[in-house]
């Protein structure tokens, strides 16, 4: 390997939509779970 390659920074693009859909699913998820806890207090007077 000469110089000139090992100085070029390469990166490969990864296909990330699975990650994206986990991601917006667990805030969707711990969003729905917060807003349940906050209601339920409220309901009950806990």
């Amino acid at each position: 390997m000469d110089w000139s390659s090992a100085m070029l920074r390469t990166e490969t693009i990864r296909d990330n939509r699975e990650d994206e859909a986990a991601y917006a699913a667990g805030w969707t998820i711990s969003g729905l779970a917060t807003l349940g806890t906050i209601i339920a207090v409220w309901m009950f007077a806990i």
